[in-house]
This record gives structure tokens, C-alpha cells and sequence, in this order.
């Protein structure tokens, strides 16, 4: 289900049988955290909502994260459901599961075929979606126009929207530029409240909530920060993927749309449900 990677998790879709409910689960692949995005959802919810005199923190931060999970498994179920019902119609296949004859285990080359299929295969579409990222990243953070770099002029443009949806434009384009890996989006958070040119990393989580509190960081935000992390566009690695197993732009696209499509409503939704709640009381 994809929890180790996205792209690989796509190529793993290659064992279904039916051309349309593969779609579906290329599509939905993407509702399941990869291992891109784990550090940033637990890093969320180890700052804001576990207190540093908590006891049993480490339990109690894998029950949330374990909550996270699950509903991003349920979304995957609900989305599939709607689009067996809209524009994958189709009768369901049946599952049948045939025994292949015994042979002995051949270690190597399934090793080795393991190798090549995916772990290369994956790392070398990472290497050229991640090396024009980078500098596109670096001429963000650099390039300053009235003593303003781009990455604060796309920021501000982009905020109006993002506050919308319990997020900031700084958020919003931090996911943007970490098309070509989720890791990277804290770092561009950070490095953009900074106004610093280089990606920046703080060794303790105290020290970063401080810095994001200090730039209106509520729990209202955490807690969009983890739904839209849940629940947006794929990283460039398993777009390419999701080329190379459809074929086609089109469902490519689809795959995109739907989870950014579903991220943007949940965070709207409960962003202002949230504000609505606090108004009242």
C-alpha cells in the first residue's frame, strides 16, 4: 500500500488484473503517508500536540500517528468507491488466486531483480526530477528582486489562498517547490521564515516550534499542515511513474488532481469549522 514509497507502490499495482481497478488503486495510491512524509507528520505532532512533560509521549505519538493512518486508508477506500461509481464504472472482477508449482527459492535473482526493477529504477527518475528541483530552489531562495527574493514574492501570492485552507502562503509553496521529495518541505518552511538562502535543519523540535509559532503556527495550522500532507499532489518521482504504468497523460493528471483536489476541501473544511467553533465559544 505504498507506505515505504509512492512510486514503488504504483509499480506493485502491475499485479491487478483489471486495466480499471488498477486505475483506481494508481490513483488513491497516493492517500498512503510514504516514507517522504512520515518525518513531517510525526515531527507535527510530537511538537504540538504531545507536552514535553507528557508521559509515555512515544505511545501516545503512535497512537496519533497511527490515527493519521488510518483515515488516510479510509479516504483511500471512500475514493475509490466514488470513482468505481463515476468515471471508472465497470463491473468488479473477481479475485482468484492461482498456486504457481513449487520451485526452489532462487535467492539471487530475485535480489537482483528486485535490484534493478525498483530500487534503481525508482532512485534514478528521483535523480532527475530531484536535479532541476534543486536549483529551481536555489534561484527561489537566492534571486532577490527590491531586496525581496522570489521565494517571498510567490509566498505572498499565494497567501490569500493558503489562510483559506489553515495554512500560509510560506506552507503551501513549501509543498510546491517539495515536488520532487516531501522530506524537503520542512526545510523550505524553515529556510523561508529565515530568509535564509541555504536549506536549514534545527536540532531540537523545541527550538522549531518556536520559530513557527512566531509565525502564527497554531494548532488549527498543525493539523492542516498534517491533512494537507495526507492528502495532496504525488512527488515528480511517481508522477513520471504513473506516466510510465498508464501510458498516459490524462489518468496522470487524474492522479494528481484527485488527492490535491480532496487535501484542499478537508483542510477548508476543518479550518473553518475550527475558526467557527472558537468564534462561538
Amino acid at each position: 500500500m505504498s507506505f515505504g514509497c509512492n512510486a514503488a507502490g504504483v509499480i506493485g499495482c502491475r499485479i491487478i488484473d483489471s486495466p480499471r481497478e488498477r486505475l483506481i488503486a494508481i490513483i488513491t495510491n497516493n492517500f498512503v503517508p510514504c516514507n517522504g512524509r512520515f518525518p513531517t507528520l510525526i515531527v507535527i505532532i510530537s511538537m504540538f500536540f504531545i507536552g514535553s512533560d507528557a508521559g509515555h509521549k512515544s505511545i501516545l505519538s503512535a497512537v496519533l500517528l497511527a490515527g493519521v493512518i488510518i483515515l488516510g486508508v479510509a479516504i483511500t477506500f471512500a475514493v475509490s468507491r466514488l470513482l468505481s461509481a463515476t468515471i471508472l464504472k465497470g463491473i468488479p472482477s473477481s479475485f482468484t488466486l492461482e498456486l504457481p508449482p513449487y520451485r526452489r527459492p532462487q535467492f539471487g535473482k530475485v535480489i537482483l531483480r528486485s535490484v534493478f526493477d525498483r530500487t534503481l529504477f525508482v532512485l534514478g527518475r528521483a535523480v532527475v526530477a530531484a536535479a532541476p528541483a534543486g536549483i529551481i530552489i536555489w534561484i527561489m531562495a537566492n534571486v532577490t528582486v527590491a531586496d525581496a527574493s522570489l521565494l517571498s514574492y510567490c509566498s505572498g501570492f499565494l497567501d490569500p489562498f493558503a489562510r483559506l485552507c489553515g495554512l500560509d502562503g510560506v506552507i503551501l509553496f513549501a509543498f510546491i517547490l517539495g515536488l520532487p521529495a516531501n522530506e524537503i518541505v520542512i526545510p523550505i518552511i524553515i529556510m523561508s521564515y529565515m530568509s535564509s538562502g541555504t536549506l536549514v535543519e534545527f536540532e531540537s523540535i523545541y527550538d522549531l516550534k518556536e520559530l513557527l509559532c512566531a509565525n502564527g503556527w497554531t494548532w488549527i495550522t498543525a493539523v492542516s499542515v498534517i491533512l494537507f500532507s495526507l492528502m495532496h499532489w504525488p512527488c515528480s518521482t511517481t508522477c513520471m511513474t504513473i506516466k510510465k504504468e498508464t501510458g498516459s497523460i490524462k489518468w496522470t493528471a487524474v492522479s494528481v488532481i484527485v488527492p490535491t483536489l480532496i487535501g484542499f476541501i478537508f483542510c477548508f473544511l476543518f479550518a473553518n469549522t475550527a475558526r467557527l467553533i472558537i468564534s462561538v465559544l
